[in-house]
């Protein structure tokens, strides 16, 4: 079976998120199930600089306006795309936005061309090659199905990852006419969204299949309180809807032979992390003492929850415990847990910006990694946190409900037990959290039965992936 998977980012080759991460993974995954993928990317410069000698397979001298040539280069055992369209993606800023933080006030452009050049591919574009499906992901290439749907093209099944509701590519109806569609896409049927242009929401609509990222999450985003204005259209898809929780290279993130750390080790030799614990107390200036070190890798948002753990901050110091914190985002939040570590020096240490080898070093050293968000479709933190035998604390919602066995009393009995579930998801629930930590890490013997635990648990792409094989195949027997 051949698969066209479209994405704004993936693994190893331009991250700002967990995104990313699953686009890269998820094509190695189905390798074993006789699936081969190509991987549609937008040629950013960290991409162009990162690859070597791409093949030109196509010119296309009118791209939207542009021009953009697609080539095609093997990297890190993925096959790519890569639309080369300099005058969409050579830019000096991130994927999204400028180096001042704003979003280019093209991106509506820039994802459609992306979205446009993936349904021509689909339509036999590539010559020598056509796929049997085509995976569009979030709403930077929800347009793919679309401009299927519309263009006078033969028509191959698609689905659609909604990896995060909350980002829904809206834009104003004045950008109509430059997407080349028909009149007739703009409607309740196609992506017109409350009078504006809606690349999600039109994607929903005209996908054959819809997936999210946790069994959960696709529940949650069928109500007013998750859907985030959606939740009426993919009601009506519910019938296509999947839930599919992720996984993670387990090869890349494995502490037994992760470059990345200081010290390898394994559930047999869990004494062996006190070397990577060094390392992030010196990396964060923390006290060198037996009190546990939490951490959080995270963006610094409203929905990771980071308002509450910069509010309870003082409080998590005050039992005893040390906090390490990586990450970038808000302005306002950066700025009250700079204040927190500067009120507790030794005890809150923090490191702004995104930085993948010193995210591994904190699971491979600290004793538990904290995860409050108000919403998570999946999150994969928590999946590094299991495998790394770093306790998650997550508040239970969405993914995070659907992979951490909360220690309760049953299951601590049980010894099922891989971490710590809150709710409501409130400073003082957040807190109750930390405290049920603070006392289980007292007690050795059941934080290491609970560490251990969770080294087992399979957060490998296997059974995620026979399930997209499922779905792939009944899609491509029934035909469009």
């Amino acid at each position: 079976m051949k698969v066209l998977s479209v994405s704004s980012e993936v693994f190893p080759l331009i991250k700002t998120g967990g995104l990313a991460d699953v686009v890269g993974a998820l094509p190695i995954a189905l390798k074993p199930y006789g699936v081969e993928t190509k991987t549609l990317i937008p040629g950013y410069p960290a991409v162009m600089k990162a690859i070597r000698d791409p093949v030109a397979r196509l010119e296309l001298p009118d791209l939207l306006g542009e021009a953009a040539t697609i080539l095609e280069v093997e990297h890190a055992g993925i096959s790519f795309l890569v639309l080369d369209a300099p005058a969409y993606y050579s830019r000096t800023g991130g994927p999204y936005v400028d180096a001042t933080g704003k979003d280019y006030p093209d991106n509506w452009r820039r994802f459609a061309a992306l979205s446009l050049v993936g349904a021509e591919i689909a339509a036999g574009l590539l010559p020598g090659w056509r796929p049997d499906l085509v995976h569009a992901h979030d709403w930077q290439s929800a347009m793919v199905p679309v401009y299927m749907r519309y263009y006078p093209t033969p028509e191959l099944p698609s689905v659609l990852t909604i990896h995060n509701i909350a980002f829904q590519g809206q834009f104003g109806a004045d950008i109509f006419p430059g997407l080349r569609l028909p009149a007739h896409a703009f409607s309740v049927e196609g992506i017109e969204y409350y009078g504006d242009v809606g690349f999600l929401k039109g994607g929903l609509q005209t996908a054959h299949a819809l997936t999210t990222v946790s069994p959960s999450y696709a529940e949650e985003i069928l109500t007013p309180e998750f859907g985030m204005g959606l939740e009426g259209v993919i009601a009506s898809k519910a019938y296509n809807l999947y839930g599919i929780v992720n996984g993670i290279d387990d090869d890349i993130w494995n502490p037994a032979t992760d470059p990345m750390i200081a010290q390898t080790y394994s559930a047999a030799t869990l004494k062996d992390r006190a070397i990577n614990r060094h390392r992030v107390v010196e990396h964060f200036g923390l006290d060198e003492d037996d009190g546990p070190i939490f951490c959080v890798v995270s963006r610094l948002t409203w929905q990771k929850g980071m308002d509450i753990l910069a509010e309870v901050a003082s409080e998590i110091v005050h039992m005893g415990g040390k906090l390490a914190i990586l990450g970038a985002g808000d302005a306002a939040l950066e700025g009250a847990l700079f204040a927190a570590a500067g009120r507790h020096r030794g005890r809150v240490g923090v490191s702004a910006g995104y930085n993948e080898p010193m995210s591994h070093l904190m699971q491979a050293g600290c004793d538990a990694i904290i995860i409050p968000s108000r919403f998570e479709p999946c999150g994969l933190t928590q999946l590094y946190g299991l495998r790394y035998g770093c306790l998650p604390i997550v508040a239970r919602t969405g993914g995070l409900n659907d992979t951490i066995i909360d220690a309760n009393h049953a299951a601590l009995q049980a010894k099922v037990a891989t971490g710590i579930q809150f709710s409501p998801v409130t400073a003082e629930g957040l807190l109750q959290a930390m405290r049920r930590a603070m006392q289980l890490f007292q007690d050795r013997k059941v934080w290491t039965q609970m560490q251990k635990q969770g080294m087992k648990s399979d957060v490998s792409w296997g059974r995620s992936a026979e399930r997209y094989v499922a779905l792939y195949s009944s899609l491509v027997s029934r035909g469009a």
